[in-house]
C-alpha cells in the first residue's frame, strides 16, 4: 500500500505549485486505481492547516474548500485513511531514539510510525527528513524517482 503525504495533497491541490500537474496525475491514479492506498490522519490535519493558512497563501483556501477537497478524497473506495493503534506508541519511542528525533521533527516520526505500523510499502513524499526512517522506503512521484 502506498501513503501519501501532506506536501503531495498541497501541491495537488494548489495550482501555483510548478509540480501540481505532476500530484494531480498521482494523486488520481491513486484515487482512481484498483490498489488500496493511504492518507495518514496526521497529514490530513496539516494538509487542513497548510491550505487554509494566509502566513503561507496570498489567497488562502477557504476550510470549506479545503474540507471539500479532502472528502473528494475520501470518496475513493481503496482509499483508508490510518491512524494510530494498539503498539504505535513502541514504533513512535524506537524510531524517535534510533533517529535521533527531536523538535518538530517528531511529526514525522509519527506519520512514519503510523505508515510502518499500518505495513505502508511506500509514502509518497517531497519531504526528504523521512530518511530518517530507513524502515519506510520514500519515493517523491512529483520529482520522477523511482
Amino acid at each position: 500500500m502506498i501513503a501519501v503525504d501532506t506536501n503531495i495533497l498541497v501541491a495537488f491541490h494548489r495550482t501555483e505549485y510548478a509540480y501540481h500537474s505532476a500530484a494531480v496525475e498521482a494523486v488520481t491514479s491513486l484515487a482512481e486505481g484498483a490498489d488500496r492506498w493511504a492518507i495518514p490522519w496526521p497529514c490530513v490535519h496539516e494538509f487542513m492547516a497548510v491550505v487554509t493558512n494566509s502566513r503561507i497563501f496570498v489567497r488562502p483556501t477557504e476550510p470549506e474548500m479545503a474540507a471539500t477537497v479532502v472528502e473528494a478524497l475520501m470518496a475513493s473506495p481503496t482509499l483508508s485513511v490510518i491512524g494510530e493503534g494498539p503498539g504505535y506508541w513502541k514504533s513512535l519511542r524506537n524510531l524517535m531514539l534510533s533517529g535521533k528525533i527531536t523538535g518538530a521533527r517528531v511529526h514525522d516520526a509519527r506519520i512514519a510510525a503510523i505508515c510502518l505500523q499500518h505495513r505502508v510499502k511506500c509514502l509518497w513524499t517531497a519531504d526528504r527528513d523521512f530518511s530518517r526512517f530507513p524502515a519506510l522506503k520514500c519515493r517523491n512521484p512529483l520529482a520522477g524517482e523511482e
